[in-house]
């Protein structure tokens, strides 16, 4: 068996028939890569509306990876301000399986992304234009926040199953897209998936949670359920 030198670190070498590149610093990748990568066993599994398999190969069009619109801005009259538009398998059928979700925030001046969760993606943020505060809290026992004013064309990072949020603090409006590693990220919003849940958690556990007087938590409970 072949090592690979210290002294060399862009040298390729086998080992035990698995390949190891060596790049200078600390990257290292291993192929093939583990099961868990779930590499695509085909070209692509565009969804078929009609069923839950594939659509056949011979069947599939460009406009199946195609979306128009998202130059478009959204809707941002509503007590939070802002707009979400997606382009996901259910916009894009040719994204199945492949893993990805894009995003367009739109804001108004002062309007908010609440607080939430994508439980089963990272997201990565590039704002369009304006000023939005933006961040991300830690898990605990630290439970940190990581927070920074973005301007156009900066980039954040929001890491998988972290709570996070968009505020525009800029005098107009303001906009930004993201993309997501997966095709179903999920969205859990705290304060109404806490406050607004149904049936709806008992008051005394709310209370206790939060440290108030079970009052407050009707009037919390009041502003989520619909």
């Amino acid at each position: 068996m072949h090592r690979l030198s210290r002294r060399d670190p862009k040298k390729i070498h086998i080992y035990s028939t698995k390949l190891t590149i060596h790049f200078p610093g600390h990257l290292l990748f291993p192929w093939p890569p583990p099961a868990s990568s779930l590499v695509p066993l085909q070209d692509f599994c565009v969804a078929d509306s009609t069923s839950s398999a594939c659509l056949d190969p011979k069947l599939v069009k460009p406009d199946d990876f195609f979306s128009r619109g998202f130059q478009v801005p959204g809707n941002t009259s509503n007590p939070s301000g802002s707009s979400i538009t997606a382009a996901s398998v259910a916009q894009i059928p040719g994204l199945n399986t492949l893993g990805l979700t894009l995003i367009r925030f739109d804001f108004a001046r002062g309007g908010l992304v609440t607080p939430h969760i994508h439980p089963r993606a990272t997201e990565i943020l590039t704002v369009l234009e304006g000023s939005l505060l933006v961040g991300f809290v830690s898990s605990f026992p630290d439970n940190r926040l990581f927070s920074k004013v973005l301007e156009q064309g900066d980039v954040f990072v929001f890491p998988i199953g972290l709570a996070h949020f968009l505020s525009n603090v800029g005098n107009g409006t303001a906009a930004a897209i993201a993309s997501l590693n997966s095709q179903n990220p999920g969205f859990i919003a705290i304060p109404s998936n806490i406050f607004g849940s149904n049936p709806p958690i008992a008051d005394d556990v709310l209370a206790k949670a939060y440290n108030v007087d079970t009052s407050i938590v009707k009037k919390l409970r009041e502003q989520f359920q619909g």
